[in-house]
């Protein structure tokens, strides 16, 4: 398979499983990540995902240029943004695919194209010592179209960003951790156990809660101030005396572990 799924408790590890291909998204595993995707979102058990490749040298290099160039090249132009104004971008994530759940991106090595455009759809980023980060698609005549010219002057600052995206090179872990790509940078060997340990904390949490938040998040960011606060404040006044805050205070009363309800 080209993509794995695995579940660990309430999380839910989806690997890129073509290691002799860097992990790079061919048509099958698109299609295969777009069903992981799905399948997550729907699964009210599952509460994070991580996402991760398989091997110790990429994420993922990006896109199988040969073969999605396949339908680039049998497709007119106006038939291919038709295509993907509507259906799910590369990798799922990308656009017009939302899961409405937490999603932590392990990156264990090469992180190029697409795959950055992947990793930036995540919520969370942690990598390890070796990965790195680009956007070459200036080299091969194009420019990112998965969501790199939007969501990466988003997560970093812009001139960083124009530099990545005009020159087409690639930055390292230590300088991704510099301008806030992503948020710690472990030894290849504990990659996957931060990784999880991250999820199980989130997933630890409240679901309703969690999601509450992360949709905040997401939907603020695109809010001046103060329509944001007022955002912050119609998710979060359902949530003061709600089922999952009595059980936390009758939790901290009694001295035990919460214990939430799925959904």
């Amino acid at each position: 398979m080209p993509v794995g799924f695995e579940i660990e408790g309430h999380v839910a590890w989806i690997t890129l499983n073509r290691p002799e291909a860097l992990n790079a998204i061919d048509p099958e595993s698109h299609a295969d990540l777009v069903a992981a995707w799905k399948r997550f979102r729907h699964d009210e058990a599952l509460r994070v995902a991580v996402l991760t490749g398989a091997g110790d040298k990429a994420f993922c290099a990006g896109v199988d240029l040969k073969r999605m160039g396949e339908f680039y090249a049998g497709a007119a132009g106006g038939q291919r943004l038709e295509v993907w104004n509507r259906e799910p971008g590369i990798g799922g994530i990308t656009r017009n695919l939302e899961v409405g759940k937490p999603v932590i991106a392990a990156v264990n090595g090469i992180c190029l194209g697409g795959g950055l455009e992947l990793a930036l759809a995540c919520d969370i980023r942690v990598a390890s010592e070796n990965a790195t980060f680009g956007l070459p698609e200036v080299r091969w005549a194009i420019i990112p179209g998965q969501g790199g010219t939007q969501r990466l002057p988003r997560a970093i600052p812009e001139s960083v960003a124009l530099e990545m995206i005009l020159s087409g090179q690639p930055i390292d872990a230590k300088r991704a951790a510099s301008v806030g790509l992503v948020s710690q940078v472990y030894p290849l060997a504990r990659l996957r156990a931060e990784a999880g340990a991250i999820a199980s904390t989130i997933a630890g949490h409240p679901p309703r809660v969690v999601r509450a938040a992360l949709d905040a998040v997401r939907r603020g960011k695109a809010l001046p101030l103060a329509e944001g606060l007022r955002l912050e404040q119609e998710l979060a006044d359902p949530l003061r005396d709600s089922p999952d805050n009595r059980e936390a205070r009758a939790a901290f009363r009694e001295k035990r572990p919460p214990r939430w309800a799925d959904g």
